[in-house]
């Protein structure tokens, strides 16, 4: 039976994980993941990993009183979370505009001092709604496109059978930024389940994950490697359907409710 090994969420999109033994699950995904967003100052277009893999070592931490921002070298800075202040025009990939609740000048100031470029923090407005796509829409914060990136254990064991075939070094989960991890699943298996049951909380199937550079970034220093796992991904993990190579799926909520560690997950339909 699958099962539930590993949960994380990402309080700023693009910074680093926040690992968590359970966690409650809404229409847009696990509580807090990808509220918030740095942007650019000038035009609002997000910033992520890549464009700047230095964001994978900034930790985000959400804190009684607001969000803790911390990375080696600056001071942390507590963000006390602002509900409703200026809203500033954003988009992501050219494709989404919305607005985002700006946090602040000093917020800002130490995103830009981290990040070394002039870009604002913005929080995702409570009244947004944000469609996601595929056989299974969904809602969506900050995120790409979609509220929950799902991957068994078995599908990176096969990855990095591969790679160390060739001589290189095994890729931690991590470099894939998932959501959810399941264990004791066939490699693989997420890209067929159409809706999958995980205690109380529904998904539905939305679209495979296509992989851009961010899996070439270590995500514990920010520092880009490459070429792995890019390179052996191409070997075999070319997506049918669209351009691109897929690892791993893209889920929507199709009922929240509380996930823990080791929580049974259930194939509903697939």
């Amino acid at each position: 039976m699958a099962r539930v090994s590993g949960l994380a969420y990402y309080p700023v999109k693009g910074f680093r994980a926040v690992p968590v033994t359970s966690a409650d699950v809404v229409e847009t995904g696990l509580v807090g993941d990808r509220q918030y967003m740095v942007v650019d100052a000038a035009d609002g277009s997000f910033i992520s990993q890549r464009k700047v893999p230095a964001m994978a070592a900034a930790r985000a931490a959400v804190v009684d009183g607001g969000l803790l921002l911390s990375l080696d070298g600056l001071d942390d800075h507590l963000v006390e979370v602002v509900p409703d202040g200026p809203v500033r025009e954003v988009s992501m990939f050219n494709k989404w505009y919305g607005h985002g609740i700006d946090q602040g000048d000093l917020a800002a100031k130490w995103c830009s001092q981290a990040l070394d470029r002039d870009v604002r923090l913005v929080r995702f407005p409570p009244t947004q709604t944000r469609d996601g796509w595929g056989l299974h829409p969904g809602k969506v914060a900050f995120g790409d496109a979609h509220a929950i990136l799902l991957i068994t254990e078995a599908s990176l064991a096969d990855l990095n059978t591969r790679i160390t075939a060739t001589g290189e070094p095994p890729v931690p989960m991590d470099r894939f930024r998932p959501n959810i991890t399941l264990t004791d699943w066939p490699a693989h298996a997420e890209d067929r389940a159409i809706r999958l049951r995980i205690g109380p909380v529904e998904l539905g199937f939305s679209t495979r994950a296509i992989r851009c550079a961010v899996p070439t970034v270590d995500q514990s220093t920010g520092e880009k490697k490459g070429p792995e796992p890019t390179r052996t991904l191409a070997t075999y993990r070319r997506d049918p359907d669209r351009p691109g190579l897929s690892f791993g799926a893209k889920y929507a909520v199709l009922t929240p409710g509380p996930l823990h560690l080791n929580d049974e997950a259930i194939v509903v339909e697939g």
